[in-house]
């Protein structure tokens, strides 16, 4: 079943050198941007990460420093990539904690600040899982009855996804062809930031869903203990994190 859009949605997958949002880097990005004509535009890029890319990473994606050493660095292609995403509903396996919030760590450290407050996030792993409890290899031979031969290329792994969320439409009469019913069918809560430390409760406000004060309003939390949006600031935590708690601090204002 083809895609009923509304906006261009981008199928996209990440390469990295570890899975650690602050630390780690991006090695390859490969994207499918589907118009609401179905008209498609594909791309993969390779990327300097400016760090020696470990043995463990390698193993899994096979690009080595040597792959990478001419590649551009994040920061120059971060700008044309932030137009690429530009208006665009966003889609992956997994990206909802991976990949979004890896993507965005990068643009912030490049400077480029993209907002993505309005997007709809379709998270093809967590759809799968809500119905099969698989992997992206088993999925993608369950649904399309494929082999997915190179798995772990970015780009085999996007159109892997793409495939897999059509033939999802397919086999689940109960899933509307609707990306905002996919994207709110595959969020696991209604995150404020992207990493999901700060979430939407019931009535609509900010609250903590990490560490001592889970479950707490944010504001209610900043009025009585000042030194915890300090603490946060100071912390390792992701930079589109620390812009959520400074948005609704200077609300406070």
């Amino acid at each position: 079943m083809e895609l009923a859009l509304k906006n261009p949605i981008i199928f996209f997958d990440l390469e990295t050198t570890g899975t650690n949002i602050l630390r780690d880097r991006i090695v390859e990005i490969s994207y499918i941007k589907v118009m609401p004509s179905g008209n498609e535009t594909e791309r993969t890029l390779r990327i300097n990460p400016g760090m020696p890319i470990p043995a463990e990473a390698t193993a899994i994606h096979h690009i080595t420093d040597d792959d990478v050493k001419n590649a551009p660095p994040f920061k120059q292609v971060a700008q044309e990539l932030a137009n690429v995403f530009l208006g665009c509903d966003i889609a992956g396996f997994n990206s909802n904690r991976f990949d979004v919030p890896m993507l965005m760590e990068e643009f912030l450290r490049a400077g480029v600040n993209i907002d993505l407050s309005r997007r709809k996030f379709v998270d093809v792993q967590t759809i799968f899982h809500k119905m099969e409890q698989r992997t992206l290899i088993a999925a993608y031979k369950f649904y399309c009855g494929k082999d997915l031969t190179e798995a772990h290329s970015a780009n085999a792994d996007t159109r892997a996804t793409y495939e897999v969320l059509k033939a999802q439409l397919d086999h689940y009469p109960s899933l509307k062809n609707d990306i905002a019913f996919l994207s709110d069918f595959s969020s696991q809560n209604k995150n404020v930031d992207l990493m999901g430390r700060i979430i939407y409760n019931e009535a609509g406000k900010e609250v903590f869903n990490f560490g001592k004060y889970k479950g707490q309003l944010v504001e209610d939390v900043f009025r009585r203990d000042i030194g915890y949006y300090s603490w946060m600031m100071q912390g390792e935590f992701p930079a589109n994190t620390k812009q959520v708690i400074t948005n609704i601090k200077l609300r406070m204002k």
